[in-house]
Order: C-alpha cells, then structure tokens, then sequence
C-alpha cells in the first residue's frame, strides 16, 4: 500500500529552507511542528504561538506550500488550554490525586463539565493563534504518565476515556473555529488501550506512537517484550477508530530522545532495516499516513555532524 501522507515532526525553532529542501528531495508531505514538551510545555506552546505570525515564520510556511509539504502542529497543550493559574479560583477543576487531594500539576478532572468546556473554547483560540490552513488537528494532552484524576467519578473511568473525554472538549472547540475540524486521539503511554466507556465523536482519528517500545527491533517482533506491549492494542484501536485518517507517530527519526533530550546534540544513525520492517507492518494494518519525530536534527546538529539521513528515511517510507 502506497503511503499518503509522509512526514516528520521538528521544534519550531529548527526549521529552515534547507530543511524543506531536503523534505522536498525525500519525498516527504507534511511537517509537524513540535512545540518542546515536558513540565513546560505550555511555555514552550506559547513561545510557538508567538513565533507563528512572525515574517520569517509566514514565508517558511509559504515555501513549504510551494513544495507541496503541508504543515501542522503536534503539540501537549492541555497546560496551555487550563492555566494552572486557574487552581486558586477552580481547584475542582483540576484533578484528583490518590491521597484525595487536588492538584494543578497535569490534565484536569475529566468528569467536571465547566473545566471541559473551558479547554473548549481556549481550543478554538489555539486553533485560531496556530492556523496553517489544515483541518486535522494534533493537540495532544500532558505528556506524563500515571497523572489521571481519582475523584469519584473519574475513577470509573481509564486514563484513555479520561483522555476521550478532553479529546471531545477538544473537537467541540475547534469546530466552532472550523467547522470540518477533525482531531487525533493520542494511543500514548498509559492511554494506548481503546477506551471502553466514552465514545469519540465523530471526526476524531487515531494517532498511535509507541514511544516505550524497543526503538530497535522491528514493532511487531514476537521476541520483544517491549514491542509486545506496545503492539498489543494496534489492532482493537483500529477496529474502534477506523484506518481512514489513522497516523502512525514512531521515532526512527527522533534524535532528542536519542540524544536523553539534552544538548548538545549526540551523532545520530538511522536503524534502516527496523523501519523498513516496521513501515511494511504498518502498512500491511492499512495505514496510509505515517510520520516521526526528527527533533535534535538541526542547525545546530548539522554544524557538529554534517547532514542527517532525511533523504534514507523519507525513500523507506517511499519504498512502500
């Protein structure tokens, strides 16, 4: 199966037009801009939004669309959506640790109806802030792992349904900036399972990335205990999505994560044959639009190391 949309993801900051040159040479469509995550993503979102309207910015942006790469962003925004400001006037908006307590460190609580419906209009303003004229949308909720909300109601509910219900909040947002908005449901650490007991609505699609998988052995190796894990759900979360619009999120590519996310960056070397592998498996699921993080690439990488294999990943992805 020919794959649609081909992509890499970068930090806003990397990108430049050698960079979409070499997009343009490897067969490559999308770019993804990808806004620093962790404890402060929402510092680093701002900082993107900021930088978006800029001159420099708008002509990269052109120039991508005259190579025909369209551009998005994927970014943690839930920080951004639900300013943890906002604790000391709605503490019950926030959610609820193990002990009882609430706490402003990550998400929200889920079941609490005026905190979704402020992350949905503060969705409607991002989509606004960060326009590039597509309308599928990857705003991703807090990157952690074991920070669900344990309030009485929220605690019926697994981190994907919690997940489920932002997305929703989410879509309802963006929809009233633009009405054929679709947006991505993030298969991600502890919310990679299909949810059981919110249902999406419709226009949302999935984005899978096995971010805990063995980055080298092929995904669906029988003997990886780590690919396994992460590969176990694949199936079910097509089932309940649907392939149309699906996304694979993978990091063959991703040398801040290689690199232990700090600078400098370290010398990067494509796993060729555990891509080639794992792309042929995606496909075979029905996949048609595939990308990964390619952050800790740029500039600054180039000047130490010389030029990455964009164009080696972007003819793997081709070859298919």
């Amino acid at each position: 199966m020919k794959l649609t949309r081909r992509g890499i993801i970068v930090h806003p900051e990397e990108l430049t037009l050698a960079w979409l040159d070499r997009m343009a040479e490897a067969r490559l469509n999308t770019l993804g801009l990808h806004p620093v995550g962790g404890v402060h993503a929402d510092q680093s979102l701002q900082r993107a939004i900021d930088l978006h309207p800029l001159p420099e910015s708008r002509r990269l942006r052109a120039e991508a669309a005259l190579r025909g790469i369209s551009v998005e962003y994927e970014a943690h925004v839930m920080a951004w959506l639900l300013p943890r400001h906002l604790f000391d006037r709605h503490p019950d908006w926030f959610r609820m640790d193990e002990k009882g307590d609430r706490a402003a460190d990550f998400n929200l609580c889920a079941s609490n109806p005026d905190a979704l419906d402020y992350v949905s209009e503060r969705t409607a303003l991002l989509a606004e802030l960060l326009d590039t004229g597509t309308s599928k949308y990857y705003y991703w909720i807090d990157d952690v792992c074991g920070y669900s909300c344990h309030c009485p109601e929220c605690r019926a509910l697994s981190p994907s349904d919690q997940q489920m219900r932002m997305v929703n909040a989410m879509l309802r947002g963006l929809r009233k900036y633009d009405r054929s908005a679709k947006l991505c449901y993030l298969a991600y650490v502890d919310a990679l399972e299909v949810p059981k007991k919110v249902a999406p609505l419709d226009g949302v699609f999935l984005e899978y990335a096995p971010i805990r998988r063995n980055h080298h052995r092929p995904i669906n190796d029988p003997d990886c205990d780590e690919n396994r894990r992460e590969v176990a759900p694949l199936r079910a979360l097509l089932d309940y999505f649907g392939a149309k619009d699906a996304r694979v999120l993978d990091y063959w590519m991703d040398n801040s994560l290689f690199s232990g996310w700090k600078k400098p960056p370290k010398p990067f070397s494509l796993d060729e044959e555990t891509m080639r592998r794992d792309v042929e498996f995606y496909a075979s699921l029905g996949f048609e639009n595939i990308t990964a993080f390619g952050c800790y690439l740029g500039p600054d990488y180039q000047s130490l190391y010389g030029e990455p294999p964009l164009k080696t990943y972007g003819d793997l992805l081709s070859g298919v």
